[in-house]
């Protein structure tokens, strides 16, 4: 299976992030930007582990054939069965809330 290094990036980003918002104080915690680094590759593999990778140049463009943007307005998540999904669509609120926070 092929994927981007942007494909990478977002998905261990969105493990990381997600993560960092598990406990109680999600309400809490300010939305930050994921820090992403060139020439780095993400991955989450088929046991449901994250790792990331040094990139070369040299195959770059074998690494591209067949990738896919992630369109921007995409939110990762994991589910309670541990699985990792996306969702494209809104996911804020008019006032800037994140749409899915917990009830109040």
């Amino acid at each position: 299976m092929a994927f981007s290094t942007k494909t990478f990036a977002f998905v261990s980003a969105a493990l990381v992030t997600l993560g960092a918002f598990a406990g109680p104080a999600f309400a809490q915690a300010p939305a930050t930007p994921w820090e992403l680094k060139p020439d780095t590759g993400y991955a989450y593999d088929k046991d449901g582990k994250t790792f990331s990778y040094k990139m070369g140049t040299s195959n770059a463009g074998e690494l591209l054939k067949g990738a896919k943007k992630v369109p921007r307005g995409t939110l990762f998540f994991i589910g309670h069965n541990g699985q990792l999904y996306m969702r494209s669509g809104p996911y804020l609120e008019g006032d800037g809330k994140f749409k899915f926070g917990p009830d109040q």
